[in-house]
Parts: C-alpha cells; sequence; structure tokens
C-alpha cells in the first residue's frame, strides 16, 4: 500500500493560491486607489503608522539583544595628550627633574612595587616580599615569565644592574640619594635581596623605580648613558611600548607615539595606542586642544580652565597629590630675609584663602605645614600664622622697619659705623628698604601667584620684584641656589620622607634643601623618621618636626592644589583618586578602554 493520500484529498497549492488572490483582487485593486481617496494628513498619517510598525519589528530584536546583554571593556581606539615640555630622558634614572620624561617613563617601565590607583603601595614585577625581623633585608620574588619588550626574559639580574648604576656616581642618576647605603644581590633568576645598612621607613617607596633591561644598557659607558638613543627610543617591561618619535628642525621631540605591549604581564591594553604632544607654555597646549589637534591635556592649571572650549569632551578629574608651594627664602642670598621678624611678617601678611579662591577657583587646599596633615595623616601643626595684616605691621614696626613717607616701601636705619677718635666719622649709611625678589616660573598659575602676593606683601610697605625664568632657566637657579626668594613647588610622595627637602646635609644639589634650612633639632629629628619602622609612630615624629620648622619660619606655605587631569570624554575605567607624583595618574592605564563589545549575562 502507498503512503501517498488518494489524489482527492491532496492540497493544490497552486489552485488555493489562485483562489485566494481571486478574492483579495477587489482588496488591493481598492488599495491601489486609496492615495486618491485619502487627505494629504491621513496620508502622513498611515505612512507613519507604517514606519512606526516597521520600527517595532527591528527593534524588537535589538532591544532584547541590549536586556540580554552587557557592554565589557574591547581592544583597540586611540587618543592624543598634549603636554607642556618635552622628553629627554625617558629612563627612570634619569626622569627625575621632568614630569614629562617621568610620565612616559611610568607608560614603559615598570618596578618592583607601583602605586594603585588610591595611592597603596601594590605589586608590580614583583609578586612577594619578605622583611627580616631587624628590618634590613628585603626579598623580593619576580612574578613568573617576565619579558622585555623586545621578547627577552626579565630576570632579577636586571633589577641588580638598574640599582647598581643608579648607585654610581658616574651615571650622573638623581636616584642616587635613594639607594645610599644599600646592598643588592640575587639568589636567582627570580629573586632579588636589598640589605640595608640603616633601617630606612619609606625603602618600599623606593621600589617603584622602573628598572632598565641590562641586555641593551650594559655595554653603555657613563659618558655616554645620558646621550644614548634608548633614552628616547625606549624599551621596557611596562603597559606600554615606544612605536614612533617627531622632531623639529633643532632635534626637540614635539611628538611621541605608543603602542600597547603584547609582553605586558598583565595582559596587553585595550586601549590600542597613545600619541603625546608636547608644546612649550599650557596657553599654546590649550590652544591645540581648542583647534581640534589633541583629546586631551596632562594638566591644566585651575586659572586657565575658562579659555577651554568644548568642556563637554573632557573629564576633568581632580587628583590628590601629596605636593605643596611655597615661598622659599634663601637667607644668604638675602639680608632682609634673614631677619626673622620680616619672615613672620610676611607670613602674617599672606591671604592664602584669597589664593586659593581667586586664582585656583578653590581648587585644591591651604598649606601651613611642609608635611600636608589631611592628605597625609599627621596632626595639624599647633602654630598657624593666619593671615593677619595688622600683627605684620606690628611686627615690623617694633623690628625699626618705618613706613617711608616717599614711595610707600618700609625701610630700616642701617647699622652706624664704628669710626676711632683720630678719623672723621663717615657719613651715615643710607636706609635698607624692604625690598624682595621672588623668582618663579613661567607657568601661568604661579606668574599669577607671584603677583597677587606682590600686591599682599605691598599693603605691609614691602616693594617685591617678580624674576619670571623658563623651565630650563629656573632649573639652573634651583641648582646653583640663585634666588633670593623662589616660588615653588614640592612633591611629598604618599609616605613622606621630607629629608631631602629640609635637613641641612641637603641644602646644595642635588638636595632639595631649597630654603637652605639648617636647625639640628629637625635634622636630629628627621634622621630618627627615618628609622622608625612604625608608621603611627613615625607620623608623631614629623608631627613634632614640623612644629619646628614653622616656628623658624623658612618659607610661607601657600596650598596644594589638585592636580586636574584633562581625560577625553571617551576614555573609561580611569577610577584614579590619589597619585604620588603626576605619572601614576598612568598607574591604572592598562584597565582603561575606549572600544567596547557586548556580552550575554551570567
Amino acid at each position: 500500500m502507498s503512503g501517498k493520500q488518494p489524489k482527492s484529498k491532496r492540497f493544490n497549492f497552486k489552485a488555493g493560491l489562485s483562489k485566494l488572490a481571486g478574492k483579495l483582487a477587489p482588496t488591493i485593486d481598492q488599495l491601489r486607489h486609496l492615495p486618491k481617496v485619502l487627505s494629504k494628513n491621513e496620508r502622513y498619517f498611515l505612512l507613519a503608522l507604517g514606519v512606526i510598525a516597521i520600527g517595532s519589528l527591528v527593534s524588537l530584536p535589538i532591544s532584547a539583544f541590549y536586556h540580554l546583554t552587557v557592554p565589557k571593556p574591547a581592544f583597540g581606539g586611540t587618543f592624543s595628550e598634549g603636554m607642556v615640555g618635552s622628553p629627554k630622558y625617558i629612563n627612570p634614572l634619569l626622569a627625575q627633574a621632568s614630569d614629562v620624561d617621568r610620565d612616559l617613563s611610568e607608560l614603559i617601565y615598570s618596578g618592583l612595587m607601583k602605586f594603585d590607583d588610591n595611592g597603596n603601595l601594590t605589586y608590580d614585577l614583583a609578586k612577594s616580599y619578605t622583611v627580616s625581623g631587624d628590618g634590613l633585608t628585603y626579598s623580593f620574588t619576580l612574578k613568573d615569565n617576565l619579558k622585555w619588550q623586545d621578547g627577552v626574559p626579565l630576570t632579577a639580574d636586571d633589577v641588580v644592574f638598574t640599582i647598581l648604576t643608579a648607585q654610581n656616581s658616574d651615571y650622573g642618576s638623581g636616584q642616587s640619594i635613594n639607594w645610599q647605603g644599600v646592598d643588592v644581590s640575587s639568589t636567582n633568576d627570580q629573586t632579588v635581596v636589598f640589605t640595608l645598612k640603616n633601617k630606612y621607613a619609606q625603602f618600599l617607596s623606593n621600589t617603584t623605580l622602573g628598572i632598565l633591561p641590562k641586555h641593551l644598557w650594559a655595554t653603555v659607558k657613563p659618558a655616554g648613558f645620558g646621550l644614548s638613543d634608548m633614552n628616547i627610543k625606549a624599551v621596557g617591561s611596562g603597559p606600554y611600548k615606544f612605536s614612533k618619535v617627531k622632531k623639529d628642525s633643532s632635534g626637540n621631540v614635539t611628538s611621541y607615539e605608543v603602542v600597547a605591549s603584547d609582553n605586558y604581564y598583565a595582559g596587553k591594553p585595550y586601549i590600542a595606542g597613545i600619541t603625546f604632544n608636547f608644546y612649550d607654555s599650557e596657553d599654546k597646549m590649550i590652544t591645540a586642544f581648542n583647534n581640534g589637534q589633541i583629546d586631551g591635556m596632562s594638566d591644566i592649571s585651575a586659572e586657565n580652565i575658562d579659555t577651554v572650549k568644548y568642556l563637554g569632551r573632557l573629564q576633568l578629574l581632580p587628583l590628590k597629590m601629596p605636593r605643596y608651594f611655597a615661598v622659599f627664602f634663601n637667607q644668604n642670598q638675602s639680608q632682609v630675609l634673614s631677619d626673622k621678624n620680616v619672615r613672620l611678617a610676611l607670613n602674617y601678611a599672606t591671604d592664602k584663602n584669597s589664593i586659593l579662591k581667586d586664582i585656583l577657583g578653590g581648587r585644591g587646599s591651604v598649606v601651613d605645614s611642609p608635611v600636608l596633615p589631611g592628605i597625609i595623616g599627621i596632626d595639624a601643626p599647633t602654630t598657624v600664622y593666619d593671615f593677619d595684616i595688622a600683627k605684620a605691621e606690628k611686627i615690623l614696626d617694633s623690628a625699626g622697619w618705618k613706613m617711608s613717607a616717599t614711595d610707600g616701601v618700609r625701610e630700616k636705619a642701617a647699622p652706624a659705623v664704628k669710626t676711632t677718635k683720630s678719623k672723621t666719622a663717615a657719613p651715615a649709611p643710607a636706609p635698607q628698604k624692604l625690598e624682595v625678589s621672588i623668582t618663579t616660573s613661567n607657568w601661568p598659575e604661579l606668574v599669577a601667584v607671584a603677583n597677587e602676593i606682590k600686591t599682599q606683601w605691598g599693603k605691609i610697605g614691602v616693594n617685591v620684584n617678580i624674576n619670571v625664568l623658563a623651565l630650563t632657566e629656573l632649573q639652573q637657579a634651583i641648582k646653583d641656589r640663585n634666588y633670593e626668594s623662589l616660588l615653588f613647588g614640592e612633591v611629598l610622595g604618599l609616605d613622606p620622607d621630607p629629608f631631602s627637602f629640609w635637613h641641612s646635609s641637603q641644602k646644595k644639589d642635588p638636595g632639595l634643601n631649597l630654603a637652605l634650612y639648617d636647625n639640628k633639632t629637625a635634622d636630629t629629628t628627621l634622621e630618627t623618621a627615618r628609622q622608625t619602622l612604625d608608621q603611627p609612630s613615625r607620623f608623631g615624629i614629623y608631627a613634632s618636626f614640623q612644629n619646628t620648622v614653622i616656628a623658624d619660619a623658612p618659607v610661607v606655605f601657600l596650598y596644594s592644589p589638585d592636580y586636574i587631569y584633562a581625560l577625553p570624554d571617551f576614555v573609561k575605567n580611569d577610577n584614579t583618586q590619589i597619585i604620588s607624583v603626576p605619572s601614576d595618574r598612568f598607574s591604572n592605564i592598562g584597565e582603561w578602554y575606549i572600544a567596547t563589545q557586548r556580552e550575554f549575562k551570567k
């Protein structure tokens, strides 16, 4: 028996279709003439209904897809960032004098440790460390299968080589002071041992130093260390590697491009590449952004934010950083400033809140101390020089600084010259004018602050001269300590060691004692703090130290500004809150992303 149905019961599709078309024929014919009988508004209404119906059909699967999936970072995308300055030493051992050098070094190199986006020390190349009971021996174990960006294995020998090079004064590294009295050795390819002659509380912070590849640098002699092409075409173990560089006719770097490294131990970063463009002033950098030539900016002074167009294209990230700006007094260069009464009066005559509000737009905090209570967990100082014009004037009056009736500048009678009876008395010397010179950078914010201080001090009869220098000139003036007073900033670090800023042994370059401060009590306190491993106890010592400094008034502390990072709005997942130095803003850059992809929810 056949499996087919009888012919009479089989459906004839062709015949059925013809029959259905016959029934629909009048309707189709009517629809064809429908536009002729409908009004214009009715036709538009019918068309809108059709569009809505089609849109609904299309949107249903799209809506379902978005409902069932979540966005995830994807590899790809690039951005460009403007910086003020130009790179010269993209080398962790030579990068201390330039934010640009440090920023690029942060991207290309890795250290044993690093600061995370909350300002805490965490592992970088190291996977663990131990400290001996006496606090003198630190043993680090490296992560497995580390590689340089050129594919060569990274071992403990690279770490040893880097530290020995930093310690060797022939190489001219500014890092040498951090590694004095430290012996370094390796017991195998993954273990590095540091032995300290004296306990040093902040030693772990020093291990954030970027490590150099021994296989590339070992043959470079000290005389050629700063001249090597590898200071620009750098090879490290960080998240990004060198790709391209552009220079102008004078050899200055104008553009520098990095791309994501395939050999980064934490995995290839999501963002494919970053291009850095360099400018010799903040104004030129902002102009470049306003003209669409760059996507973001490394740092913007609060004073210039209003000059930035298209602020909606930026994320203005106010990062907390343990730094302060102050006017440092060089008493060796100024007889006027060697008078403590003058220094006290200048402190009382400085309206810090006005500077913070009017110049920084409130983006920061007032500073009264060399160790930044409020940012770092140290008790506030017992003495604070609150703004008090009347008190400043009273101090100067009592010290013999009288207001001149001719020019509004205070003056003081010069000491009488002693003469013998046989000699004719010398004419009385001219009175000493109360004049102060302030040297500072051409950074717009600092120029504005200097002019505001000039106005404020002028109200108590002080004549202020402002000396504005380009960065390279300022660096030389600081190196030579060639200034009467210096309006400048200092970066302390999140676990501060004020030793290099205030110990008397650091009065000359490469020390950073910009006030040439010399106090035996302060020296002893700083030395004790360095060897106190317990942090609460150490912070208590620093609280005592700050009171000693404030009492001597070698400086007018001003403010701690927020570091305003202008990141493009399309860059996602930068969660940085606190940085130790500006380059730390890149500490979690491997987690930033631009491109996205969608994955089904779990």
